[in-house]
């Protein structure tokens, strides 16, 4: 039998609203670029854009960590025998394609100035839009081992934005660069590994293999030692005063 935990439409309508303002931020922080970047610089722009996102992010992140049992338990198989290592691999996974390696770090922050590039090697073979496709298996290795309805929900929203995000980006990138984006949609596709099946595209296994992949391989490691303090980081968001406003 199901068992219910916590208040599922606050908390899950609250995660709803949170997520809608990060992907207006996010998505509409994308669809703005060009124009802000010619009124006051790309540095500006990417300065603004990241103080805006990354405390939406943090604001969401610390949420669903004080909330993510919240409703009905659907399922649990966390006693399952191999679920633990399964779990971990999918979202290893998950984050190789999360954090590409085409990213230029410095230009996060804007020390390199930050740059719209059309990428066509490495793990773009793959996908075109790796980041839903890790989105998407982050999502379902977190839903196998939570189990609640407010995880659904939280998968539906993340889930939903990447896939308009999918959209947004060929768009946006079709504005920018004309028939030399037509051309990389047309060698490449979303789904992974369809454009390698279907003979548009080739894995070249060296480009997969890069510095930046080492940096995601430590992330890893770090975040599945952090995952200990969950709980303590879930009840100090639940007990600041955000965390009271929200709840």
């Amino acid at each position: 039998m199901a068992e219910v935990t916590g208040d599922l439409h606050h908390s899950s309508l609250v995660m709803v609203l949170l997520l809608l303002v990060f992907a207006i931020i996010h998505s509409g922080g994308a669809a703005l670029r060009s124009r802000a970047e010619v009124r006051i610089g790309a540095r500006a722009w990417r300065l603004i854009f990241a103080a805006l996102s990354i405390p939406s992010a943090v604001v969401v992140i610390g949420y669903f960590l004080a909330h993510r049992y919240d409703g009905i338990r659907l399922w649990n198989l966390q006693g399952v025998p191999g679920m633990v290592p399964a779990v971990w691999i999918m979202t290893a996974i998950s984050f190789l394609f999360l954090y590409p390696a085409t990213y230029n770090l410095l230009e996060i922050p804007a020390v390199l100035k930050p740059q719209v590039r059309l990428y066509a090697t490495g793990i773009i073979r793959i996908s075109r839009h790796p980041q839903a496709v890790g989105q998407i298996l982050w999502c379902l290795s977190h839903a196998l081992w939570i189990g609640s309805s407010f995880m659904l929900v939280t998968c539906a929203g993340l889930i939903g934005h990447h896939l308009f995000a999918v959209w947004h980006g060929d768009r946006r990138q079709k504005a920018r660069f004309g028939d030399a984006f037509e051309t990389l949609r047309s060698e490449t596709s979303v789904v992974p590994f369809a454009a390698v099946l279907d003979g548009r595209q080739q894995l070249i296994w060296e480009e997969l293999f890069r510095p930046a992949q080492l940096g995601i391989t430590i992330a890893v490691g770090v975040f599945w030692w952090a995952h200990r303090y969950i709980p303590a980081g879930g009840m100090a968001f639940l007990h600041s005063r955000l965390g009271e406003l929200l709840n």
